[in-house]
């Protein structure tokens, strides 16, 4: 602490070790891997299931899971929509579906003594969901006006062409199908994605909540033994790791801002990597305090949100800058921001903004578990990377160990400007001559 602040500013209390919940698991004939704490306090219970994406996808799959986890729900042999909805409101919980690259999440909660009935209408929706006509007539015409609105926001651009720029040809290349696409999606297509994705092999299912973790087990398997499903193995490809080329510049005539984005190759949580890796992220832009946002925020008022992180893929992790910046200042705030990138290179960094970021870092972490669902997500996350329960104990230790050589380390492996690909989208004829002054550029 500044002497300055001494007597004003109450001193931080050492951190205390993360009390861990007592976790059961077992993995059923079928491939299903099960896992269950018990998290008391309220009498209910989360549960996320995650099925991974296999390596036989095939285009255009992405629009057919946009609207698949759309219908899921919509229907079984034995109930109606509004049947399945009816039946979540009496056990007092809920149940929904999403997707991304990697996974289909299905997700939901219900009153503890309500288990049971839970799983087995879980049980029903994943064995024997019909996805019927109409019900996908409809959220076909949703997704395309969703995409078609997503597709007008700068942002959305942006991250669309920094994915597609990192992993051509890779499923976590293509994060949004086109109207085209989803409007071309069949009722029969949907059935044949029920049968070929939903698999038990790979799958995991976290249960958490006011249920005693064996009896959780228990229920879990009685209810979804017999779930079967076809397809390729679970997983995903590992993505070639592109090296940086040109900056690449999407037009948006007459846009008042740019969208900058800049990323490059990083590690995952498995990773021995990752710990000083997420506290350079830290140290650099990813919380308030950061010396990205103190720069081009609070003394430039370049931008008005700026940061940076690390977002995590099982194959293929990537750290990433954004910040959306005012046309007339697109060349000032890239060297900002890259004189910020090049500064964690060379060091130093002070021991006050090494302990903030180490004391945000540890407890972002424990906070992020205190609820049945913050753990249920944290445990499915950890399960996914083949982590233990024990890595939520152990990692805030670790971070505690690090030291200014070891966070200096991981910016020059992973944060160097030069290793890093830049996308930007703005008004072309504006910005085009200030970027070419620093960097060869290729346009969209």
């Amino acid at each position: 602490m500044r002497p300055e602040l001494a007597g004003i500013v109450p001193e931080v209390k050492p951190l205390r070790t993360m009390k861990l919940p007592v976790v059961s698991e077992r993995t059923l004939g079928n491939g299903l891997r099960l896992i269950a704490a018990r998290r008391s306090g309220v009498p209910r219970l989360e549960a996320r299931l995650l099925i991974p994406s296999a390596r036989d996808n095939k285009p255009p799959e992405p629009a057919r899971v946009r609207v698949f986890t759309r219908t899921l729900l919509a229907g079984t042999t034995n109930r109606t929509s509004v049947e399945i909805a009816q039946e979540l409101q009496a056990l007092g919980g809920s149940l929904d579906a999403g997707a991304d690259a990697e996974d289909f999440v299905l997700y939901g909660s219900s009153l503890a003594t309500e288990l049971p009935r839970f799983l087995a209408l879980l049980s029903e929706v994943l064995a024997d969901a019909t996805h019927p006509n109409d019900e996908v007539a409809l959220q076909r015409d949703v997704a395309a006006q969703e995409i078609t609105l997503a597709l007008s926001q700068p942002a959305t651009i942006a991250r669309q062409a920094l994915l597609r720029r990192l992993y051509a040809g890779h499923p976590y290349g293509e994060p949004m199908p086109t109207v085209e696409e989803v409007g071309s999606v069949k009722a029969g297509q949907l059935r044949k994605v029920q049968a070929r994705r939903l698999r038990p092999e790979g799958s995991i299912l976290v249960l958490v909540g006011d249920v005693p973790p064996a009896r959780a087990l228990d229920l879990a398997e009685a209810a979804l033994a017999s779930w079967e499903g076809g397809g390729g193995k679970p997983g995903l490809p590992i993505p070639a790791t592109p090296p940086p080329g040109p900056t690449l510049l999407v037009d948006r005539p007459g846009a008042v801002q740019t969208n900058i984005r800049i990323a490059g190759h990083a590690v995952g949580r498995n990773h021995a990597d990752y710990p000083k890796l997420a506290l350079a992220n830290l140290v650099f832009g990813g919380y308030f305090v950061s010396r990205l946002v103190d720069n081009i925020r609070e003394r430039r008022g370049y931008t008005y949100s700026p940061g940076s992180g690390v977002q995590q893929n099982r194959q293929a992790s990537y750290f990433t800058v954004q910040a959306d910046v005012g046309t007339d200042v697109t060349g000032p705030a890239l060297v900002e921001i890259r004189y910020e990138l090049d500064r964690m290179l060379a060091g130093p960094i002070d021991e006050d903004e090494l302990r903030s970021a180490k004391r945000y870092l540890s407890g972002t972490l424990s906070m992020s578990i205190q609820t049945q669902a913050g753990l249920a997500g944290y445990l499915g996350t950890l399960a996914a990377s083949d982590l233990p329960i024990e890595y939520l104990r152990d990692f805030p230790a670790t971070v505690d160990a690090l030291t200014s050589a070891d966070v200096i380390d991981a910016a020059r492996t992973y944060l160097d400007p030069r290793r890093l690909t830049t996308v930007m989208v703005g008004d072309v004829a504006s910005i085009r001559p200030v970027v070419e002054a620093f960097d060869d550029v290729e346009l969209a």
